[in-house]
């Protein structure tokens, strides 16, 4: 028989409520704008994780319908183009939203980006940890 699972305060959260932080941030993302996998990882309260969102991203359900295509690096570019299939379907999904690339195929991250850490702070300190993943929405 397994021992029960016992969240001690201020441990790290496990990877599935990593990941169910993430996927509730993502679903939240707006149509044409973009946000960065550090922006994310800071508005879960693991400003180190950037990583590791792109990981929890990399595995999330097709079936939540997340628009994982409105998440970039911190410089403006599509990192994770390939996990699409094809290299330029991130691309063209995010100019159908009305989002421009410059000559070096980067994102104006002043023009186009939303802050997930600074909407929570507007919001009153609304907590990430209390919304479902079931609440994502479609990106269609």
């Amino acid at each position: 028989m397994s021992a029960p699972h016992i969240e001690r305060a201020g441990a790290p959260p496990s990877r599935s409520q990593f990941y169910e932080r993430v996927f509730a941030l993502v679903a939240r993302i707006p149509y044409g704008r973009v946000t960065t996998y550090g922006s994310i990882a800071r508005a879960v309260a693991h400003p180190r994780a950037a990583r590791m969102v792109g990981w929890a991203l990399h595995s999330s359900p097709k079936e939540l319908g997340l628009p994982c295509h409105r998440v970039i690096n911190r410089n403006g570019e599509l990192t994770g183009r390939w996990h699409w299939g094809d290299p330029d379907l991130m691309r063209l999904l995010l100019e159908e939203e009305g989002v421009e690339f410059d000559a070096q195929e980067r994102v104006d991250l002043r023009r186009f980006g939303w802050w997930p850490d600074r909407e929570i702070a507007e919001d009153g300190g609304r907590n990430v940890e209390e919304e479902s993943p079931s609440a994502c929405r479609s990106s269609t």
